[in-house]
């Protein structure tokens, strides 16, 4: 009796100390990269302010540093807009002789120069034409279509409008204050209404999109909290945004990554398993007990995630002296260590490499987990970590036979990330529909970043095809595609049968 007290007092010392590291503490495993580079800034500025004090005092090291600057600095991307200014002298004559002085040459210097966000008003006219002969006869070019009939903006002012609440995480009302600054005064509910129109209209590419997803062979899966305003009761409900995503770049597969996000009102198996209906192949997912539900009525294969394993015995080894935990961690770590390696091969390298290198390691740790629950308290968080690995070992296994298959689910975490930061500025969505917004233009936006595509020329570019291809009597397959400037390429195909404007669709150009 006295041994189980025990026991339980030590996991309930353990369960304190993980709170306090949540609530007080770093999340991260490791530092990120963000705030490294948060605090790398302000090391930099007060080298930079020394710097600029030892130029101000010695000429000699302001030329020098000036001549290393002008050899490392590197050219300024070709497509920009060059405004040229010349310097000239004034009187063009020899100072010795009072001579014609002729050009011999030039010294040429580029400086980045920004020009801050400007509004301009296009204005439309359409003339009239009346017939002399014939006075009931007036002809007039007819007016373009419109995003929002009867309304201010351009398809690209919404496009900049969605962009800057979904990917720069700017809250509609934020935005209402930065345009008044300039002088124009748009309300946070007009602003609303833009972003409504555009999100019906981007609804069907969406679909689009997920339907493309479903069809591949290997997908990542992950959710997220979508708290969402509950008029009734006065206060938020918790919804879920779950997140599907492909990314075949690190071994090189053909087709490019993309994702979908799907808001549901609750986190129940019935969610994933209504949303990936007629998907079959390998779901790389967490520890979510829906996703289970799913494989077994699905032809789902499930790949586990070795960084959710890591996780747990991480926070007790940050709790404090723990060596099973810390032994883990070694181990898991070699495994990380030989895809370190692999990085970049084919599937079929990487699945070489594995059988190699890191089924021995995972061989040998399953058997030892077995060992050390054995000789533990069973109420333990170590025990709980130990069994949170050996209930998924084939799952955790998977990737050693599948190249395709990552060692863990870091691609979707990724993914959701953008989701976290815009629930932090948003605080919340009005209501179901605006979480169904969000899902709708965070998945182009995310899948035009993850393909080195500007969101705002495409989304812009999307709005404004849709918006103008409704009236045409034919029907079209508009192929559009916006480039990485990269050595890649990955496009989007916008296909529109356009007599019906709710049936445009978005699916990939391959590189």
């Amino acid at each position: 009796m006295l041994a189980e007290e025990r026991a339980e007092n030590e996991r309930l010392r353990q369960i304190i100390k993980e709170l306090q590291r949540h609530r007080f503490g770093r999340r991260a495993e490791s530092l990120p990269l963000d705030q490294l580079l948060l605090g790398l800034e302000e090391a930099e500025q007060l080298e930079a302010e020394g710097l600029a004090g030892e130029e101000a005092a010695d000429p000699v090291k302001h030329a020098d540093r000036a001549r290393k600057r002008r050899a490392n600095r590197g050219a300024l991307p070709a497509h920009l807009l060059r405004v040229e200014q010349i310097i000239d002298v004034q009187d063009k004559t020899c100072p010795c002789c009072r001579g014609e002085l002729h050009a011999m040459g030039e010294d040429v210097s580029e400086r980045l120069d920004i020009v801050p966000a400007q509004f301009r008003v296009i204005v439309t006219r359409r003339p009239k034409y009346a017939c002399r002969a014939c006075e009931e006869v007036v002809v007039q070019a007819p007016a373009p279509a419109r995003l929002v009939e009867g309304g201010i903006p351009t398809e690209a002012t919404v496009a900049h409008v969605l962009v800057a609440k979904y990917a720069d995480h700017l809250p509609l009302y934020r935005q209402a204050q930065i345009y008044g600054r300039q002088g124009v005064n748009l309300d946070r509910s007009t602003l609303a209404d833009w972003v409504g129109k555009a999100a019906f209209l981007l609804r069907p590419v969406h679909e689009r999109l997920f339907e493309r997803l479903k069809a591949s062979t290997k997908l990542f899966a992950d959710e997220t909290t979508a708290p969402v305003l509950d008029p009734g009761r006065g206060r938020t409900k918790t919804g879920q945004l779950f997140a599907y995503a492909r990314d075949e770049r690190p071994w090189g597969g053909a087709d490019p990554p993309g994702v979908a996000y799907l808001y549901a009102p609750d986190r129940k198996a019935d969610q994933p398993i209504r949303h990936l209906q007629g998907f079959t192949g390998v779901l790389q997912v967490d520890g979510y007990a829906g996703y289970k539900a799913l494989a077994e009525r699905n032809a789902v294969s499930l790949a586990f995630c070795w960084s959710h394993v890591r996780r747990k015995f991480y926070d007790l080894a940050q709790g404090g002296p723990a060596p099973i935990a810390t032994e883990a961690l070694a181990r898991i770590a070699t495994l990380y260590q030989v895809e370190a390696d692999i990085k970049g091969c084919s599937a079929e390298e990487r699945c070489a490499a594995r059988q190699a290198r890191s089924r021995p390691i995972v061989a040998a740790l399953e058997p030892w987990l077995k060992d050390k629950l054995g000789l533990v308290s069973q109420k333990s968080k170590l025990a709980e970590a130990i069994r949170y690995a050996l209930s998924r070992w084939a799952g955790l296994s998977r990737f050693l036979d599948d190249g395709r298959v990552e060692i863990d689910s870091n691609v979707v975490e990724r993914a959701i990330r953008p989701i976290a930061l815009n629930r932090k500025n948003a605080l919340f969505a009005g209501s179901d529909g605006g979480a169904e917004h969000w899902a709708v233009v965070a998945s182009l936006v995310e899948t035009s970043k993850l393909n080195g595509v500007d969101p705002q020329a495409y989304l812009a570019d999307v709005i404004a095809r849709i918006v103008a291809g409704c009236p045409s009597s034919d029907d079209l397959r508009l192929l559009r595609r916006l480039r990485n400037g990269g050595s890649g390429s990955s496009g989007f195909e916008v296909m529109r049968p356009a007599a019906d404007a709710a049936s445009v669709s978005v699916g990939w150009s391959g590189a």
